[in-house]
């Protein structure tokens, strides 16, 4: 009888650390996996997705304006901003609101968290409507794409689209805040 208590008990240890290393296992995951934000107005395509994860959409909607998709693992829900919703009809409570204190973020440590971003993809295509200005911009923009190598085009052909894929990792987020 013994011998079963001994052996249920080295079976719970078993599974509790087979349970402790799944997750530690979905904490690394979460911390390397990278988190990409993309905006693609030519085709109408705005995300955020954590891959593999989640994935938050900006689609268009016959009914309503637009519409928000949530994807996360399995499930998928839709959310409409601009839909209204019911009043309730209460008493008018007017209640003070307590000054706050502006947050003072160092400029340099947005900076920082600017700086941990990196950019994929990156296109620009500009037309201004004024062909003045737009002559004006076009040396500006040569000299901007032959020293950071972007992709940007001043166009007289009057197309305007963007096109930005950035992706970053929590563990560099992480990291910031806690060096600097």
């Amino acid at each position: 009888m013994w011998f079963l208590c001994v052996l249920l008990c080295k079976n719970k240890m078993m599974f509790l650390t087979v349970v402790l290393l799944l997750f530690f296992a979905l904490v690394l995951y979460l911390l390397f996996m990278p988190m990409q934000l993309f905006i693609d107005t030519s085709t109408q395509q705005y995300y955020a997705e954590i891959k593999g994860l989640t994935k938050v959409s900006i689609e268009p909607h016959k009914e309503d304006v637009l519409r928000i998709k949530l994807r996360v693992i399995f499930f998928t829900f839709y959310v409409y901003p601009f839909k209204s919703k019911p009043i309730k009809k209460k008493g008018v409570v007017v209640k003070e609101k307590a000054k706050k204190k502006p947050n003072k973020v160092a400029f340099r440590k947005v900076l920082k968290l600017l700086q941990t971003f990196t950019i994929k993809q990156f296109r620009l295509q500009l037309d201004t409507g004024d062909c003045i200005l737009n002559a004006k911009l076009y040396p500006v923009v040569a000299f901007l794409n032959f020293y950071t190598k972007g992709n940007a085009n001043i166009n007289f052909q009057n197309i305007n689209a963007l096109t930005l894929e950035i992706e970053n990792r929590p563990y560099d987020i992480i990291k910031l805040f806690i060096n600097h």
